[in-house]
């Protein structure tokens, strides 16, 4: 390759040195995923950057676990190790709990000299001190506890490949752009890369104090620090590390004023949220995460602000996610769900585009902004290959409106919901069936669209996967509840004609449900019809989701609630994606056999709303004991579907998104299920159906419960059988039923 040099956005000059040219063809309709063994990894995010390393902190050089330091879709740290005298330091301790913010305590190994050993272990302590914004900061403290001076060389490597997202997760690319000679100018190391978008991104990293020496080479730069200590001396090493995109400039704030920052930050999420406290203390810490990882995840960028899906994967704008999570949390707080609903009515469908599977009315279901976005190499830009995102838009809607009563809000989207009940009726059930279906049209979509996408998830009693277009058997339940609560909706609002428009259009649909459906042998729905109408007869978790739509007549939901809690489905620590009989069974695949919290959390309202209050509660308890089983009580997007068996805790899905937004969201809907909490404010009234605490709950506190313009102090107590409840204040002017 001829050498070469390119100029930065500022006219700075880097020289060439590594150009791709390599076979690396883009997949096509699959979810890609990076695959690799269960390692234990410190995730911190803020806005569009997350830091995905390992327990000690590094980003080792060619990992497979897609670690590194992101922003915008493309990883802008692919390497950062820590050398002591040419070892690695030992690991005492880590941990990533405040979300935010990272602890990391290293010590040293033997350090030998010629003459026997000059720094014993255990004698020099590192502190790794990490922060996220914008910027990624770390300060690290070096403190020497030994009663001698001592002198040692401690180093840093970095390095950039700038792989777009889809790169990390297994898109194989045909070419590449081109990675630039790193530079230091005595302050500032800079790694670079000139996409084949023309954008010109690079890592900047600010180093305080000034290095000893910086080396560069092809794969980044090593920084070293010769450092004598005193006895009992500390040093302290700043690195700030700074994703560039095009011509931005980025400023540097200190660690402190970014760590206080974000504190503060916190503390107003925690203020403006419902404030929750039982008499479990382990509980709480359930709750406590929860309510810090949808923090975590809440995404401000160009298109507005929403719930990303979930780290490392999914830190992206992403319908169907996003949604549910929304759903799921009203209880919490219910402003992310108006933020929510106004971003991705801004990119509802307007055109037929086969490429991103757009059409008039869709609901977008992913955007992304890096290099392959820029250059229509995936159809992410954004891309609406999704069938269920459409009516969870409406059904959040009319759930927000529930709530809040903010008929302003509901009529300044309306335009938006009608919209998305046209392309339901329309372009989701184009052959006219009543039943919503999805094909892809784009080369480079998905192949499945419902929330279990991957290859094989929907496959046939035989194992064979079905062919599109295929009908999913909650989508209907989605479209069902869509039309019913937006019917009630619009009969407060004073759009009696459409109400009952929607309500016989849900009738209709409910009954040609049940009958065209139902699998009388199994006394369960199939999980869905196939193109050629045939049904995909296997026992799954999503017919389950279909009570929560609210599409199951009464005379069949006793059947199938008694067949979902059968030993092949519920496994003890929740209900599987894919009954044990299936022949494509799998606890270990993505969809066949594993577990998923949110697909519980939904599963286990659906059970309250027809009154199975006792197996709703089971489901909560099973999902709250493997919560503990977690890193941090944090449940995982998901985990494998092997049956309990105590004292094992649940076996760990290796590359499932933590924090991942809907299992975040899990818990609080499970809790709301527990107390039957369902408000109605345009009615005037704020319903408690049958509040029933499980046995390892005997008290639960809600303070700044908001609902309508104002708010409910309250507390449910339990005694035996029998759960009652409180009311300490209420500003809302509501009856409480």
């Amino acid at each position: 390759m001829q050498e070469r040099v390119v100029k930065g956005p500022h006219g700075e000059e880097f020289q060439v040195i590594a150009s791709e040219d390599v076979i690396r063809l883009l997949n096509e309709g699959v979810p890609f995923i990076t695959a690799g063994v269960e390692v234990e990894k410190l995730v911190l995010k803020e806005g569009e950057a997350f830091l995905y390393t390992n327990a000690e902190g590094t980003i080792p050089r060619g990992n497979p676990f897609g670690l590194g330091f992101y922003h915008q879709d493309t990883r802008f740290l692919s390497t950062f190790e820590i050398y002591l005298e040419g070892k690695k330091p030992l690991l005492l301790s880590s941990s990533a709990g405040q979300d935010y913010r990272a602890f990391i305590e290293l010590t040293n190994p033997d350090i030998k000299s010629d003459t026997g050993i000059r720094v014993p272990q255990d004698t020099l302590n590192i502190r790794r001190l990490r922060t996220i914004e914008d910027n990624f900061y770390e300060r690290i403290r070096l403190k020497n506890y030994n009663q001698v001076p001592i002198e040692v060389t401690i180093q840093f490597i970095v390095g950039a490949d700038f792989f777009d997202i889809f790169e990390v997760r297994g898109l194989r690319r045909q070419r590449r752009g081109a990675i630039l000679k790193p530079k230091f100018d005595g302050r500032f190391l800079s790694l670079a890369y000139v996409g084949l978008d023309d954008v010109f991104r690079q890592t900047k990293i600010e180093l305080y104090p000034k290095p000893t020496q910086v080396q560069t080479g092809p794969e980044g730069a090593t920084i070293s620090y010769r450092l004598a200590f005193e006895a009992r001396e500390t040093k302290i090493i700043n690195f700030c590390f700074k994703p560039v995109v095009g011509t931005e400039r980025r400023r540097t704030l200190s660690f402190d004023t970014v760590s206080s920052t974000l504190h503060r930050s916190y503390q107003a999420w925690d203020t403006d949220s419902t404030r929750i406290f039982t008499d479990n203390e382990l509980f709480n810490s359930v709750l406590e995460r929860g309510q810090r990882d949808i923090r975590q995840l809440l995404t401000t960028g160009p298109e507005g602000t929403t719930m990303a899906a979930g780290v490392p994967w999914f830190v992206a704008p992403f319908g169907r996610d996003s949604l549910i999570t929304c759903l799921q949390t009203l209880m919490l707080n219910p402003a992310p769900a108006r933020e929510t609903l106004a971003m991705f009515g801004n990119l509802q469908g307007t055109v037929v585009d086969g490429w991103r599977d757009e059409e008039p009315g869709k609901i977008a279901h992913e955007i992304r902004r890096g290099e392959l976005a820029s250059l229509n190499e995936v159809p992410h830009t954004p891309y609406y290959g999704t069938v269920d995102a459409t009516p969870l838009y409406v059904i959040l809607a009319a759930r927000l409106f529930q709530w809040t009563g903010d008929g302003d809000f509901l009529t300044g989207i309306k335009d938006n919901l009608d919209l998305a009940l046209n392309w339901i009726d329309e372009y989701g059930d184009a052959d006219g069936d009543l039943f919503v279906e999805y094909k892809r049209k784009s080369q480079r979509g998905l192949t499945h669209q419902g929330w279990k996408d991957s290859g094989g998830s929907i496959a046939h009693k035989d194992a064979t996967v079905a062919d599109p277009p295929i009908a999913l058997a909650e989508v209907q339940a989605y479209v069902y509840l869509a039309k019913t609560s937006l019917a009630e909706a619009y009969d407060y609002l004073g759009f009696k004609d459409r109400a009952m428009s929607l309500r016989e259009a849900a009738a209709a649909l409910k009954e040609r449900f049940n009958d065209v459906f139902w699998m009388a042998a199994d006394n369960c729905f199939a999980l869905a019809l196939d193109k050629e109408k045939e049904k995909v007869e296997v026992v799954s978790s999503n017919a389950g989701q279909c009570l929560f739509g609210g599409i199951v007549d009464k005379t069949k939901a006793k059947k199938l609630v008694h067949r979902l809690m059968q030993p092949d489905m519920f496994s003890g620590w929740g209900i599987r994606t894919l009954s044990k009989t299936a022949t494509a069974y799998n606890p270990m695949q993505y969809h066949c056999g594993t577990i998923w919290p949110h697909d519980n959390s939904l599963i286990a309202w659906g059970f309250k709303e027809y009154g199975y209050t006792a197996e709703a509660n089971r489901i909560a308890t099973s999902l709250f004991d493997a919560a503990l089983t977690f890193t941090d009580y944090r449940l995982p997007e998901l985990f494998c579907g092997f049956s309990r068996r105590i004292p094992h805790p649940p076996v760990g899905y290796p590359v499932s998104c933590s924090p991942q937004a809907w299992a975040a969201g899990s818990m609080f809907l499970l809790l709301q299920a527990m107390l039957g909490i369902m408000p109605d404010v345009p009615r005037g009234v704020f319903r408690i159906v049958e509040p029933t605490l499980p046995r390892w709950l005997n008290m639960v506190r809600l303070d700044n419960l908001r609902a309508g313009a104002g708010a409910l102090n309250m507390v449910f107590t339990r005694t035996g059988d029998k759960t009652e409840y409180e009311v300490l204040s209420n500003t809302t002017g509501l009856t409480i039923e």
